[in-house]
């Protein structure tokens, strides 16, 4: 037993060797744990931040300029006065993102009881901001003007006010959420590739051959290619956590960071033997890319990292109970958002092991086969 135990260890560091000498993958793994995440979480964005807008105020009466105040950092600049009827030469020249025209006589029309219009010109050449940012606006002139038509008792204050508190992400940060994500994404894809990569490449360079005529069993060589890759994807993902998540983007990680590392370790085992299971179904390293754009996209975009998985089909929910990535990022977000603890996430821990061990025994027995042939 020591001596297999001893012969998977030095096979797995002659992977690590092979994977050192590999510069495209060595790219592959230093751009998929520092570039690509932050791209990701922070190239999307779903919410106003520092958008440029305007006030073209033909009132100047309490009301408009109180307004004009409303709109604060970080969702908007400071707002800018600009001549009435200059927004759109602003707008064209891409000065402002969004101009607010309020007209004459508009704190007199409201004083009145009268229902007057305020005009706002957006750039909807920047699609998300300009969706976003009109509902943004919409509501605080909405809430402003209320809030002034009670100070004057034109209407009567609301009977009911509804306080709404955001849990486990107060601010409503797309990056800290979107971030972790990313992260997640990475580890599934890169440790899918780098293993089934590995595997194909013994087997077109012809050294699958040399290594199965030493005292080898094919359990050793896939042993060693789960344990080698699976430890350099840990490495690379801590790192990451701790520089690009933490330090970069200033992810804050609620829980328990070592626990957060557990869950990704036990995530690999399952990751890599799938890396392994589907190397032994493809032929050629074109086939086996084909087969990781089909399996490993959906099982990415179903484990509720994109849309919460309590909002597919029932049908699909029971589904993506088999899918190991729905179980990390369960656990991985309750770690990272919520604090939760050992005693939260161990089912998630125990469905990954499972499903892990049930991939490992199928990979091995189709390489096994395979290598037979």
């Amino acid at each position: 037993m020591m001596q297999r135990l001893s012969s998977i260890f030095w096979l797995g560091l002659k992977e690590m060797i092979s994977l050192r000498r590999d510069w495209v993958m060595m790219a592959l793994l230093v751009w998929s744990f520092t570039l690509a995440p932050v791209m990701e979480a922070t190239g999307v964005a779903t919410s106003v931040n520092n958008a440029s807008i305007a006030f073209a105020d033909e009132d100047n009466s309490p009301l408009s300029r109180a307004l004009a105040a409303s709109f604060f950092p970080p969702e908007f600049q400071p707002v800018v006065q600009i001549a009435p009827g200059s927004g759109p030469a602003h707008m064209d020249a891409g000065r402002f993102l969004f101009v607010v025209a309020v007209p004459p006589g508009f704190e007199r029309d409201v004083r009145a009881g009268r229902v007057p219009e305020i005009q706002v010109l957006i750039d909807a050449t920047a699609m998300e901001q300009a969706g976003i940012g009109a509902n943004y606006i919409t509501s605080i002139l909405s809430a402003e003007i209320q809030r002034f038509a009670i100070g004057t008792d034109l209407v009567e204050e609301p009977p009911l006010v509804l306080t709404i508190r955001s849990g486990f992400n107060p601010n409503r940060d797309t990056v800290r959420f979107a971030g972790i994500v990313a992260l997640i994404g990475q580890i599934m894809w890169l440790t899918t590739i780098l293993t089934g990569a590995a595997m194909i490449r013994e087997r077109e360079h012809g050294t699958i051959e040399h290594l199965l005529a030493m005292p080898l069993a094919p359990f050793d060589i896939a042993a060693a290619k789960i344990w080698a890759n699976a430890a350099v994807v840990l490495v690379a993902a801590g790192l990451s956590l701790v520089f690009v998540m933490q330090g970069w983007l200033g992810v804050t990680i609620a829980g328990s960071t070592g626990l957060f590392l557990f869950g990704t370790a036990l995530f690999l085992f399952t990751a890599t033997a799938m890396g392994v299971f589907l190397a032994t179904i493809a032929r050629s390293m074109a086939q086996f890319a084909l087969l990781v754009m089909l399996i490993i996209l959906p099982m990415l975009m179903l484990s509720g990292g994109e849309t919460p998985v309590e909002g597919q089909p029932a049908w699909l929910q029971t589904a993506t109970l088999l899918l190991p990535s729905r179980h990390y990022m369960s656990a991985s977000q309750a770690i990272s958002f919520k604090g939760a603890g050992l005693d939260v996430v161990w089912p998630e821990f125990l469905w990954m092991t499972g499903l892990g061990a049930v991939l490992l025994i199928t990979s091995l027995l189709l390489f096994r086969r395979s290598v037979a042939k």
